[in-house]
């Protein structure tokens, strides 16, 4: 099972659309596909049409019970979305509070990965979709993951998000003995702009191999999909911001490793 990590310490770069964008195409090639939230404002969850304020059972009740949350109470606590294939672990407000009751007892950062493990036989791939915090949330996500995607938009300011990033999960690997496989993409990209192009080699420059040889374009279809409470390929499948993702997606499934 692929469990992809999708993080960044700053807002606003393209986290949820890569992670609705991934997981949908996916889906739609006989992948079966978990899609976690893990952001207490629940942007995925919200962008599927489900109301985190209404849910009985959410991502917070894993964190809450732990390792006593059995594979079917797990399973029973999914939605399905508008997708074959695709499930949602939604998120609720309440995990925001988890920082003040999780952060300081030990062994809260692997709760996330023991429940995904569960899950083994039952998804080809799992994508957690990060808070921009530094928490006990992205803690466990990056602790649950195999690979960490790390959208960056195109310009500047976004490479300071990006620095800060590196330094987290920098600090991780020497904590948990873990080394990350980490890909950074280029999101948001204008080739009519200059800030998008200097930016775009600055992070060639500085990240290397590291940054993924495409880009994810600007394109409004992302917004209209979202609006639309579609994953972008079901909305319009010939967008150009849908032919990076596939692009990305095949860098990604042909390249596990690195």
């Amino acid at each position: 099972m692929e469990i992809w990590t999708v993080a960044n310490q700053k807002g606003g770069v393209g986290k949820t659309t890569t992670t609705v964008t991934l997981g949908g195409l996916l889906a739609s090639q006989g992948k079966r596909v978990l899609l976690i939230d893990t952001d207490p404002h629940a942007s995925l969850t919200y962008y599927f049409g489900i109301d985190s304020e209404e849910l009985e059972v959410s991502v917070f009740d894993i964190f809450s019970r732990g390792k006593a949350m059995s594979k079917e109470e797990i399973l029973q606590s999914l939605c399905p979305s508008t997708i074959e294939n695709l499930d949602i672990l939604p998120a609720t407000m309440a995990i925001a509070t988890l920082d003040r009751s999780l952060g300081s007892k030990s062994g809260m950062g692997l709760i996330l990965k023991s429940a995904v493990d569960k899950l083994q036989d039952e998804y080809d791939v799992v994508i957690l979709d990060c808070p921009p915090v530094l928490g006990v949330l992205m803690v466990n996500a990056l602790a649950a993951c195999n690979r960490v995607l790390v959208p960056v938009q195109t310009e500047f300011l976004a490479l300071k998000g990006l620095d800060r990033m590196m330094r987290t999960m920098e600090l991780m690997q020497s904590s948990q003995n873990k080394q990350y496989n980490y890909t950074i993409i280029p999101t948001m990209y204008d080739k009519r702009t200059k800030a998008s192009l200097e930016a775009y080699k600055k992070l060639r420059s500085t990240y290397g191999d590291s940054v993924w040889a495409g880009v994810i374009p600007v394109d409004t279809k992302f917004r209209d999909a979202s609006l639309a409470m579609q994953a972008p390929h079901q909305y319009s499948a010939r967008a150009r911001g849908v032919f990076a993702y596939q692009a990305l997606l095949n860098y990604l499934m042909g390249d596990k490793n690195g």
